[in-house]
């Protein structure tokens, strides 16, 4: 039951990063305002402590255990996914439900739920090809959290669903047919949305800026504008930490959060920016190479799961800030502040972890050897 070094370090490292970068995106915006410097931080480093105890634990359960555990994890979720909605509106949505001190956002964690749910079903499947049926089952599975979630309103976390099934179907033996009728019907999905005005007045100014900048006003561009200005900044070293005009200024907003990137662009430049995608490179290279060697099929849906969930969030979110993608709320992983992403994904990759370290089959589960 050796560790996995590479991913190990690499995830270390990123969280390690994060604390910094997220005092040197919040403490000038606190300043401003005449609150703590430190305490965005503080609560950073907290979540990282709780990140690596959670990544721990997920390592030492077997998968077997967490297969057994998945629906009701994703009962669990549906059931906080439920509840959010009776919360109040904060920023235009409904995502957080506040326990005391912290806000838990129950979407972060149905990510994980979702994944452990689909890979459990999709892997009883007996023979190697997918049945209509359980292709449906699988997309009903996915389809309950999404619609609520699609609700709160948060287009990202759907489309995230989205990707994380289409992957998943794939890997698990669906036809090619098959894969593409799931995706046209994924695209007519998207422009029925747009088309029958299902999408929030700010998430199709979001689309139409992306689309259209030089038709858009200010306002529906100014994020990425803004983003693209300070990472431009940075140059090829960066302007150092806490010496970003940018982010000092506070020009572009939730950047510790949505554009932890922006500040890590600025201050650190295209070396630093290209370290740190580096990294993400590496885990998501481990993860990707534990689905390869897994032993039975759940563990690798689960690992090709969240390489997918990965791939995705680290793509967007960056892609986001350099305006190759659309404006989401899709945070980059232990990078963004945030305790619920940060430990769930941590937890994920914990799972995954785990997995590495038990590369013999496992009694009970269908093996691919």
């Amino acid at each position: 039951m050796r560790p996995d070094i590479i991913l190990v370090l690499s995830f270390l490292a990123l969280a390690a990063i994060s604390v910094v970068m997220v005092y040197t995106a919040s403490a000038p915006r606190a300043r401003s305002l005449g609150d703590s410097e430190t305490a965005q931080a503080i609560n950073q480093a907290i979540f990282v402590g709780i990140g690596a105890v959670t990544f721990i634990v997920a390592s030492i359960i077997e998968p077997r255990s967490i297969r057994l555990a998945a629906p009701a994890l994703y009962l669990g979720s549906l059931v906080t996914l439920v509840a959010v909605q009776f919360t109040e509106v904060h920023a235009g949505a409904q995502r957080w439900i506040n326990l005391g001190p912290v806000q838990f956002q129950p979407s972060e964690a149905a990510k994980i739920a979702v994944i452990l749910a689909l890979a459990a079903l999709l892997s009883s499947e007996t023979n190697r090809a997918l049945s209509p049926i359980r292709i449906a089952q699988a997309l009903a599975l996915v389809a309950v959290p999404a619609v609520l979630i699609f609700i709160q309103p948060d287009l990202g976390t759907m489309l995230v669903f989205g990707f994380i099934t289409v992957v998943m179907l794939f890997v698990a033996g669906t036809t090619g047919r098959q894969l593409g009728f799931l995706m046209f019907a994924a695209l007519g999905g998207v422009v029925m949305m747009v088309q029958t005005n299902l999408l929030e007045g700010y998430q199709i100014r979001r689309l139409t800026a992306f689309l259209d900048e030089a038709g858009s006003s200010l306002d529906a561009v100014y994020n990425q504008q803004q983003s693209e200005i300070a990472i431009g900044a940075g140059g090829v070293f960066g302007t150092g930490l806490l010496n970003g005009a940018q982010t000092n200024l506070n020009f572009v907003p939730v950047q510790a959060s949505d554009f932890i990137f922006t500040a890590i662009g600025e201050q650190l430049g295209f070396v630093g920016a290209s370290l740190i995608l580096a990294l993400y490179a590496l885990i998501i290279w481990r993860v990707l190479m534990i689905a390869v060697v897994a032993r039975s099929q759940f563990s690798q849906l689960v690992a090709t799961g969240f390489g997918a969930l990965l791939m995705f969030h680290v793509f967007v979110n960056v892609g986001m800030t350099i305006k190759v993608m659309p404006v989401t709320g899709l945070p980059l992983p232990w990078m963004s502040a945030g305790g619920t992403a940060f430990v769930a994904m941590s937890a994920g990759l914990g799972i995954v972890h785990g997995i590495w370290m038990r590369r013999s089959p496992v009694p009970g589960e269908r093996s691919l050897l």
